[in-house]
């Protein structure tokens, strides 16, 4: 023990420190809980004995029940819209704002400061703000939308099964926009200007050059911000709390907001578990795709 606190004072021994310390966090925040949910996920818990460590072992017929029901396949394929959709613009949008934002020109750096401020915003006061953007009989959206006469009678986004999803999925654009544009912004400015320059000399267009160089040389910055999206994007809780709450008739619920429904509303904590257990089994699918994507590539 003394020469375990002797290496540390005289610094031979403070990176092992830092990386107990590392593995500790990682131990106690992310693998107990992991395997924790995955335990439960697999007994029956409820309120009555969750404080106990005895607890029916059911095997896999919560699975059974979750995947059985009638709320499945609905929340299944809002949450796939929900993804796909906030990715899509998100990513082209970002991409499209790092470009922009490549260019020299005076204030650059003051309007990509203001982008980030909607990114450093909490979650849930991102969605009080597109709560009273959205907000059917004095929102701005609708006022504008009136003002402009694109429509006459307001249109209730937030409660209306048409929109619902819709109205969650513009708000979380919104909030990823500048965290793709930062990333992007990064992988632009590796490239060299050279290249650009020698494939003006040899008559290549905007459109030539975007295709030619940019894309392909910004394939791993592309992947990593994909694969870091959907992960936050199925993470994604306090909008969907702060604007929807899921509904209305769980139009715009998702599996993250159904996995805390069925935990903290029906008390169904095994059934819960079941669903954050499937969550994090597309988020390591969607980590090993990028990692093995991305190795390919380094090898060819």
């Amino acid at each position: 023990m003394q020469s375990l606190f002797g290496s540390i004072r005289d610094g031979r021994g403070f990176d092992a420190l830092l990386v107990g310390f590392a593995v500790a966090y990682l131990f106690v925040f992310s693998a107990f809980p992991i395997v924790y949910n995955v335990i439960m996920s697999l007994q029956s818990v409820d309120l009555f004995n969750l404080a106990s460590l005895d607890r029916p072992f059911v095997g896999l017929k919560n699975y059974e029940a979750v995947l059985s029901d009638p709320l499945a396949l609905p929340i299944f394929w809002n949450t796939v819209k929900f993804v796909v959709l906030s990715i899509v613009f998100q990513l082209s949008i970002g991409f499209g704002l790092a470009l922009y934002f490549r260019q020299d020109f005076p204030g650059a750096q003051y309007l990509r400061g203001l982008f980030l401020a909607g990114w450093i915003m909490p979650a849930l006061v991102v969605g009080a703000v597109w709560k009273w953007i959205l907000a059917g009989d004095f929102g701005v959206l609708n006022y504008l939308m009136t003002s402009l006469g694109l429509i006459d009678d307001p249109i209730y986004w937030l409660s209306n099964p048409n929109y619902a999803l819709y109205s969650i999925v513009i708000a979380n654009i919104w909030l990823g926009i500048p965290f793709n544009m930062i990333l992007l912004s990064v992988g632009l400015a590796a490239i060299p200007d050279d290249i650009y320059e020698a494939a003006k000399l040899d008559g290549a267009g905007a459109l030539r050059r975007f295709c030619s160089i940019t894309l392909p040389l910004m394939r791993a910055q592309i992947g990593a911000v994909t694969a870091l999206g959907i992960i936050f994007t199925l993470q994604q809780f306090d909008l969907i709390a702060a604007l929807t709450q899921g509904g209305p008739s769980n139009a715009s619920n998702v599996a993250q907001y159904w996995s805390w429904q069925l935990s903290f509303q029906t008390y169904n904590l095994s059934q819960g578990s079941v669903v954050s257990v499937l969550m994090i089994l597309v988020v390591i699918g969607v980590a090993l795709i990028y990692t093995r994507s991305t190795r390919h590539e380094h090898v060819a």
